[in-house]
């Protein structure tokens, strides 16, 4: 299964979710590993090729003319110059509050400008037409000829005149003060605005800081993470070897001649369930014809998997006996398996016929929560799932190891309480029919 991983680089996310942040991080190294061998191994097929003269070398590419001069202080370094902190200069609060300042005030004049343009042009325009109105309506009148003298007419007219024109610097003033007191109200408005924007922008360069602390804080968690990685892989090397010197390391063909069993022994097993009656014997014939698909595509054909393959090996069995371990389930979820650990205390286990891989899935209870471990079975022993070189003869032999063998030393996990059934009949119930 690693090796298939390894060959596609590719890990199906449902496979992943099953995975533990320990098998996880083995199998990103791997997989990166895998990566830099392939590329060194390209690398040197162009070297290779080059040299046989098959393939032209690469030529690099020609420098541009361009280039940088950079001015010099009179020490002889780049100049460097920092707003602020020059001498004679200002201090930047100061200048920030200055440029603001000003540029609110030309902004202000500017929109004040703008309004009494277009007041005046009203003023005047409201004036001239009212006067035009009025000089109409004299003349339709005919006050001048009816009037006998035509110098009171024209004293009568300048009067008018003069009275519009009252008026109408009235209204300019007035029009003034209204346009002065709308500047002074933009340019607050204007200030504020850009203060607003001042207070957000220190707000981004604060976030953004938080946001590189972050940033470290996380390649320094990568790192220790990679630290706990290597550490695994060595304690299982270390463990690799603890189990060779026990004995609990060896191929299935040593395992079966240690037993004493023939080809036909093997596949005729002994099943007893839980409810009172006679022991069921349960005949397996393995059958060439059965040939398994790169991965599991339903639970008929993951019985069939047990069934053909795993029965013949004991799986699931005490051992040397015909009674099922107190710690197997059938094809269960992870929340079943979780609902079972629930009320448990910490180092409780169960293994269940996983739906992901051929294997099983070993789960866990900690102190606070759950971990769960793919137990690849494809091959010809049992082990975790990209962890460690660690390999068993038997399941049963996985679960007696890690019973004094620690699985992780980041998470230290020791096997001490089987879980067992609770239902009747019991869930493996269909894997033994």
């Amino acid at each position: 299964m690693l090796q298939q991983i390894l060959k596609d680089t590719y890990l199906d996310p449902e496979l992943l979710a099953e995975l533990s942040d320990v098998q996880k991080h083995i199998l990103f190294y791997k997989m990166r590993e895998e990566q830099l061998r392939r590329w060194r191994e390209l690398e040197a097929q162009e070297a290779l090729a080059q040299a046989e003269g098959c393939r032209p070398p690469k030529t690099k590419q020609a420098a541009s003319d361009k280039h940088i001069q950079w001015l010099l202080g009179a020490d002889g370094e780049v100049w460097v110059w920092i707003m602020g902190e020059g001498p004679g200069d200002k201090p930047y609060e100061e200048i920030s509050e200055e440029l603001i300042t000003e540029r609110v005030r030309l902004q202000a004049q500017r929109e004040a400008e703008e309004l009494w343009r277009q007041k005046e042009a009203e003023i005047t325009k409201k004036f001239r037409d009212a006067l035009a109105n009025e000089k109409a309506r004299i003349l339709a009148e005919k006050w001048k000829v009816e009037m006998e003298d035509h110098k009171a007419a024209k004293v009568l007219e300048e009067q008018i005149h003069e009275e519009f024109k009252r008026k109408e610097e009235e209204e300019r003033k007035r029009g003034e003060e209204q346009i002065r007191l709308q500047e002074e109200c933009r340019a607050k408005e204007l200030y504020w605005t850009l203060k607003q924007a001042q207070m957000q922008s220190h707000a981004s360069e604060k976030e953004e800081r938080e946001w590189e602390e972050q940033l470290r804080r996380s390649k320094a968690s990568d790192e220790e993470r990679s630290r706990c990685a290597q550490r695994a892989r060595e304690e299982y090397r270390r463990h690799s070897l603890r189990a060779i010197q026990k004995g609990t390391v060896a191929g299935l063909s040593s395992m079966f001649q240690k037993l004493g069993q023939s080809h036909q022994q093997e596949a005729r097993l002994y099943h007893q369930f839980s409810g009172p009656g006679r022991p069921l014997p349960l005949t397996v014939r393995v059958s060439r014809a059965w040939e398994r698909p790169l991965r599991p595509v339903s639970r008929a054909v993951i019985v069939q998997w047990f069934k053909k393959e795993q029965l013949p090996r004991h799986a699931g069995f005490e051992r040397n006996t015909t009674s099922i371990a107190p710690w197997f389930h059938g094809i269960i979820t992870r929340e079943d398996a979780e609902d079972l650990l629930e009320n448990m205390t910490e180092g409780a286990f169960l293994v269940r016929v996983s739906e992901k891989i051929w294997g099983y899935t070993l789960s866990y209870r900690m102190r606070q929560g759950f971990k769960h471990f793919l137990v690849d079975a494809s091959g010809d022993f049992y082990s975790f799932l990209g962890v460690g070189p660690n390999r068993h003869a038997t399941l049963t032999d996985l679960i007696d190891f890690h019973k004094e063998e620690i699985i992780t030393v980041s998470g230290g996990e020791l096997l001490q309480e089987p879980c067992g059934q609770r239902d009747s009949p019991p869930d493996y119930h269909p894997l033994f029919e």
